[in-house]
């Protein structure tokens, strides 16, 4: 199709939607200046740069394996310049606490720092861009059991609430150096394929460890804690701690942020799903 038949099809369209009552130049105008927060894993199917080789575990339905994907941060960081041509508006980058600037030092959940994300930040104040975070729950031995923030293991807690402290104080200081709120996004993989007799006793669990951690108050200024539901997942098709139902209450009552991630539900969940 050439220009002029693509100008031709494109004011058809819009003819189209004006009877609808529909102004598509107002609408591509609104959604310019509306960001979108990209997702860095996009470009290397969640592998980060912790463990590149390790296993993807916690339902993460990806190979980590397909061609062309970026091995590297510096091979990552050139595809999201790439990127950021290509989509109009003005756009940010989410990132994973898994995609740290590490080095050839091996840093574990509880331990990384906002020094590990300090390249970033540099790199997004170069290209004009703002960044998000994300906790990362999976892919990790003291995941294994298919339970963290959840699991009635006392020193497994520990750790990830640990981990969920310093992915906050990173986001905060990332907020702080960009001089917009960062979005902090918490989602964890907890649940099981069969079991629903402790249903109460997991999602008590989770309600205490996000208590515990989110009562450490950082300014909105720099900071903005959502958390991130689903109906099911892989390996957990039974049951799901941070469900829709269980995380709706919670932000409600918290005055939090919800993440809706589609990819999350399917057609058996209810009208409330959506």
């Amino acid at each position: 199709m050439n220009e002029k038949t693509k100008k031709q099809a494109y004011e058809l369209a819009k003819a189209q939607y004006a009877a609808l009552g529909v102004n598509v130049d107002q609408a591509i105008e609104t959604l310019n200046s509306v960001p979108i927060s990209i997702h860095c894993w996009q470009a290397d199917d969640v592998s980060g740069f912790e463990n590149p080789t390790g296993d993807l575990t916690g339902g993460i339905q990806t190979t980590g394996n397909y061609p062309g994907k970026a091995r590297n941060i510096d091979e990552l960081r050139a595809d999201l310049e790439k990127v950021l041509t290509l989509i109009p508006g003005k756009h940010r980058v989410s990132l994973h606490a898994t995609y740290g600037d590490f080095g050839d030092t091996f840093v574990d959940r509880d331990q990384i720092e906002s020094k590990h994300f300090q390249s970033w930040i540099d790199w997004a104040k170069k290209h004009d861009v703002k960044l998000d975070f994300n906790s990362t729950f999976f892919s990790h031995p003291k995941s294994s059991s298919g339970y963290t923030l959840s699991d009635f293991d006392p020193e497994i807690r520990a750790f990830w609430k640990e981990h969920l402290r310093r992915c906050r104080l990173i986001a905060a200081e990332i907020g702080r150096q960009q001089g917009d709120p960062c979005i902090h996004n918490i989602w964890i993989p907890d649940g099981e394929k069969d079991k629903t007799v402790s249903r109460y006793e997991h999602r008590r669990l989770l309600k205490e460890s996000l208590d515990e951690v989110l009562a450490e108050k950082i300014s909105t200024d720099y900071l903005k804690d959502c958390i991130e539901c689903k109906l099911f997942g892989i390996g957990s098709e039974s049951f799901v701690t941070g469900s829709h139902e269980f995380y709706m209450g919670y932000t409600v009552k918290n005055n939090m942020m919800l993440t809706l991630d589609s990819g999350h539900f399917h057609p058996t969940g209810t009208a409330t799903t959506w």
